[in-house]
Parts: structure tokens; sequence; C-alpha cells
């Protein structure tokens, strides 16, 4: 029996009798050929000056976002942060003030600020942003003097990472924190929050020119650099060391897996490190980088610098951009310090000094000023610091809303599922490919009708196969269910879970990515999350994508009623569900057997077992509201349901009047 499909031309879907060759299923090969396609399409279609002009607003806004900073007044007027001088130390030439100051309510940032003696008037001023160096402002302490003794006056400052209060930026990169993606955190964002604060401090000091400030860092200092010089227009000159190279790279070579969690925004708009260096034109910039760096390869940062570069050659700007390569491995050199020196005092000073005649940082032991000497906190930290749990404070979350009417309900789930598709899924293809359906396999047995093997194209890279069992006769429409695969399940897990839901009609059983044949070693899992996020994408949003690909397949056959369609799912499986019942919006229900409570949970360290993080989702919804949203549709809860789902009941009994 051969079946006719008529959204399909009424073409049969013929017997696939050899293996298909044109889909290869490949992870690491799919989220390499992403990242290559961010990075290569990187400012395309930007050929002009008005080009760019016309985009760089929304661009600007967009790292806004993917750095946690919409709620921060970037653009507003602001007072200076309220500070607290600790101590001063006096040096030859120079006083250093230990200081702390406060960038938002009850976050604190330990700094020290080297004055030069004698000023007369206003200085230009450089804000030091450390790297991942453990004692930080200790570690650097050269870099600040060279500074002052050069006639800048410079703050350095410490990450929450390391330093005196010792915070987070190690989250999915060691401690299994992959929740932060679905809250759109990013410690980054805080740095950056920390930077343009420091920025504020600065501003408002006597000695300080506000018109005359530059920024400079390494490794995650470096980042910052991009970070805050690209925010902050008062940054009038920026030298980042080792700090940004590009996705298609860091994918490429697995450099990522190296890398801190702040060296990345949480990228829900798919950009890469070269629309950042725009956003800095055509504003003097020196991108210092080592040959031989582990995590960031010289080959990459050229390709970045010459991203970056086409825009400098728009605004006619192209000296005030300069790539200066080193010999090494993730470090200074004395080449890129002197020409740092060089590059700040003759675009804030106006002095035109040669890197040579500079000359180098003192990095003798003996001028070197001890971790308690230039403690900040002599007596500890405030009581109310919250540095160590700022990933808990600085993203607003979304709370439940009170629902009481149908209208409210509509109103509501329209406003989420607009949300997500761009905050969320907005890696979801722009136009989904052909099906191009193969009839992999036939036979009469394993259920009363016989079983079909369809495989399908879901995205470019991916042809999954959906086996469907006919309870009944396949030439008439009827109810199906599809059954979700669980990744490492046993054998026959999908079809017990089957059995004891009792569905009514066919069934289907579906492998999306990650899962049976279409998976990966659970080694791999964390690379993959991590790797995925930076590409504007996570398992659990690729997942929904497969299984909606694959509904929209099964509607396509003469023996599947398409408004009838039922989702079954397990454990982590059920957050793909329920999310796809939404979007699909055309679902008969939902039934899910231990759902997780919420998506705001950790991981296991290690990157393994269930991956239900979704880019941004936190910020609108969580999985315990899906019940409601996907109303009328019914969900069906099977084992202990989670005390959070209640919210979901109750909702429900108001808008249905207690039924």
């Amino acid at each position: 029996m051969v079946f006719f499909l008529p959204s399909l031309h009424a073409q049969e879907i013929p017997l696939q009798t050899q293996p298909r060759q044109d889909q290869c299923n490949n992870i690491r090969l799919y989220l390499m050929q992403e990242a290559a396609a961010i990075t290569d399409h990187e400012l395309s279609g930007i050929e002009t000056l008005d080009d760019w002009q016309q985009v760089r607003g929304e661009r600007r806004r967009e790292l806004v976002e993917m750095l946690g900073l919409e709620d921060r007044p970037l653009d507003k007027k602001r007072d200076p942060p309220p500070y607290k001088v600790t101590g001063v130390l006096r040096e030859k030439g120079y006083r250093i003030e230990k200081l702390y100051y406060e960038s938002m309510p009850r976050l604190y940032v330990a700094a020290n600020l080297y004055i030069p003696d004698k000023i007369k008037k206003p200085r230009p001023a450089i804000l030091y942003v450390c790297g991942h160096a453990r004692t930080q402002k200790v570690h650097y302490q050269a870099h600040a003097r060279k500074f002052a003794q050069l006639g800048f006056v410079c703050l350095i400052i410490e990450t929450i990472q390391w330093g005196e209060v010792r915070g987070d930026h190690w989250g999915a990169w060691a401690r299994g924190w992959f929740h932060w993606y679905s809250r759109g955190y990013d410690p980054g964002g805080v740095e950056a929050w920390n930077g343009i604060r420091g920025l504020d401090l600065l501003a408002a000091r006597p000695e300080v020119d506000a018109d005359k400030m530059g920024v400079t860092g390494i490794s995650g200092g470096g980042s910052q650099t991009w970070y805050i010089a690209a925010l902050d227009p008062r940054i009038k000159a920026a030298a980042p060391v080792c700090g940004a190279s590009t996705l298609k790279y860091h994918i490429m070579t697995r450099t990522i897996d190296g890398h801190c969690d702040c060296m990345m925004p949480v990228n829900t708009y798919r950009r890469d490190f070269g629309t950042i260096g725009a956003l800095v034109a055509p504003r003097p910039f020196l991108i210092a980088q080592a040959d031989s760096d582990g995590l960031n390869s010289i080959e990459a940062v050229r390709s970045l610098y010459a991203t970056v570069k086409k825009v400098y050659d728009l605004y006619g700007a192209s000296s005030k951009i300069t790539l200066v390569e080193t010999p090494g491995g993730h470090s200074y050199h004395r080449t890129s310090r002197e020409k740092i020196f060089s590059f700040f005092l003759k675009h804030l000073m106006g002095k035109d000094i040669p890197p040579g005649k500079v000359g180098d940082i003192d990095v003798d032991p003996a001028h070197q000023l001890t971790a308690e000497e230039l403690r900040v906190y002599v007596a500890g930290p405030p009581s109310d610091d919250i540095t160590t749990t700022i990933q808990d404070d600085f993203i607003r979350l979304a709370t439940p809303p009170a629902i009481t009417s149908e209208e409210e309900l509509y109103a509501w789930r329209d406003s989420v599922k607009r949300f997500l598709r761009r905050e969320t899924f907005g890696a979801f293809p722009e136009e989904a490919p052909p099906f191009d359906p193969s009839l992999v396999f036939r036979t009469a047995d394993r259920a009363p009708r016989g079983s079909d093997i369809y495989s399908f194209v879901s995205e470019k890279g991916w042809r999954l196969k959906v086996d469907i069992r006919w309870h009944r006769d396949p030439r008439e429409k009827s109810p199906l269910t599809i059954v979700l695969h669980n990744a490492g399940e046993e054998r026959w897990a999908a079809g017990t879970f089957s059995d004891e839901i009792h569905p009514a009609g066919n069934v289907a059983y579906l492998e999306v990515r990650g899962t049976g044949e279409n998976g990966w070693d659970p080694s791999l899992q964390w690379h993959i999350r991590r790797a995925s996020a930076w590409t504007g994408r996570t398992i659990a949003s690729m997942q929904v994508w497969d299984l909606l690909r694959a509904m929209r397949f099964c509607r396509t056959l003469p023996g599947v009623e398409a408004d009838s369609i039922t989702l079954a799912a397990r454990g982590e499986m059920s957050v793909v569900a329920l999310y796809a019942a939404l979007l699909d919006g055309n679902c008969a229900g939902v039934v899910v057997k231990d759902p997780p409570d919420s998506q705001d949970r950790p991981s296991q360290p290690d990157g393994r077992g269930p991956a239900i993080e979704m880019l941004n989702c936190l910020r609108v919804t969580d999985i315990y509201q899906m019940p409601a949203l996907i109303w009328p549709a019914k969900t069906k809860i099977i084992g202990e349901v989670p005390a959070t789902y209640g919210w979901s009941e109750k909702t429900l009994k108001k808008i249905s009047g207690g039924e």
C-alpha cells in the first residue's frame, strides 16, 4: 500500500532502500556552520556610512539587552556612585586612594585610584579593567602605576570573580548554572555596568577631564574594554588586549571551552564581536593580540580586525584603528604595553611619543605593593554587599500575572509568544526547508494496522525519523499522539510510557536531536550547551523546533487529523512538549510525566543530564505556566505534580468558573 500526500503535490513518498546521505545529523558540524554563518555575515549589507548609521542604534540596543543592561539607566543622567575612601598610600609622584563604590544598591566595587601629584588642571583618565587574575588590582598594579607616572588618573577596579570579595563568573563553565541562559544573565553585563559606574566616579572627580577618558585591560578585561567602549560614548580611546575572537573560530577550534562565561553576551540576536567593535567606531581603537594565544587565535583576531576596520573606513577613520600582534601566549608583551601607553598619550593628551621612548611597566618585585597594602576592605566588606549573589538579583525575572478572564489570558499568551519568538526562539530558521520525505521502513507488525517509519528534513543538516504505529485505518483521519524519546533512556521506556497513558488513536514515536540516533556522547553535552548558547540557541530550543516540524509533517499524512495531535513526554522533554504546544497553537493536549518544577534550577557541573534552559525565557514565563498558556488544550500531569503548577491550576479555575 502506498499513501499519497496532497500537501506534497500528491507525490508518493518513496520507500527509501538506501541510507540518505544528504543530512549529517552531526551537532558539532551544525554548530560550526551556524557560528560561521554569524561571523561570515557580520555587518553584511553595510556598504555605506548611512547604512551603518541606520542600524547602529538598534545594534547598540541589542548589545545592551544581551548583556542584561536594559533595566539600567545607561542613557539617562546619573549621579556619581556613592564611594568611600578607606585609606591613602603616598608614593613617589602619585598617591593611591583605596576606595569602594556602590554601582547599584548593595553592589560594591573595590578599586584603587591612582592620582598624579601636582595636578593644576583636570587630567585625562584611564579605567583599567582587570582580567581573571586572582589578586586583581595587585596583579595589575604596574599598569596603573605607569599610567599615573605618565600623568593619567587611573582607576583600577576589581571584578566580581576574584579580588577581595569573590563572586561568580563561572556559572555554566564550572557550576552547572545553565539556568543563567534562561534568565538572560551574563556576568559580563555586571562587569560592564561596574565599569560604566567607574567612569561616572572618574567624571565627577575634580582631578579628571571627563571629556578625555579611556579604557583598557587584558583577557576578561579585554572583553570588557570592547563592551564598555561600545556602550559608553565618554570613552574616547580603547585598547583591549587578548579580549575577543570570532564565533567561527571559537566553535571550530573549541577555544570556547577555555573561556569564562563573561566573554560573550547571551547571544539572543546572533551577533559577533565585529558588531561590538563597529559600535566603537570612529573613536581610536587599538587591538592587541598575542600570536599564540590558546584562547583567541591570531587568524580569528585578524579576521575580526578586518571586519571592524570596514566600518572605520566608512567613517574615513582608517588611521584610528590598529592591530598590534605580539609573540607568545595569552599575555601582554613589552611591545603591546608600550604601544598602548603611546596610544593613550596621543589620543587623550595630544602627545606624540613613540612607543620605544614611552617605556615599559616596572615589574621589579621590590617596587610592588602587597595585597595587604592595597587592600580596600580593611575592616571587611560592607555587611549588605551582594557581590556573591548578584546573579540572583541583576536580571528582573517575570512574575506570574493575575489572570481573571479568558480575554486577559489570551492577551497575555500573545505577548508571551511574541517575546519567545524574538528573544528565545529567534534562531529558528527564517524559512523552513522542504520536508523531502522518505518512507524508511514499513511493517504489518507493531500495531493493529501496521507501522511506518518516515524521515523528513527538520532543519538544514538534520533529517529525523517519526515512527507511526497505526491503530486505526491509515487512510482515514484519526487522532495522533506523538511520544517523545528521552536522551539515554532504556530501550523500551517510550513504549512503556505510551502504554501507561493509553493514547486514543494512532501513536508516533519521535527522536528529536539530542536523543536516540540523533544524540551525542554525554561527555560532549557541556560543550554543546555552551556553544549552542553562544550561537543564539539551546538544546531545548532546537528540540522544540524539531517537534514543531514533526507535527507539521504528520499533518500532511492522510491518516492524521490535523487538530487532534496530542504530545506526550517525560521529565525534561516535558519542557519541549509544552513549549511546542504553545508555539504551535493547535494541539489537542499535552500529557507529561514528572515535569520539572521550574527552568530556574541549576544543572550538573559537568553539563550532563537534562538541558531545559532556553534563552531569556524566565524574563517572561516559566514551564509551570504552560498549562494555562496552552489552554484550552488540556494538560495532564502523571506522577507527583510540582507545587509550582498550582498557579496554572488556580488560573484555569478562575477563567472556567471553577470547573
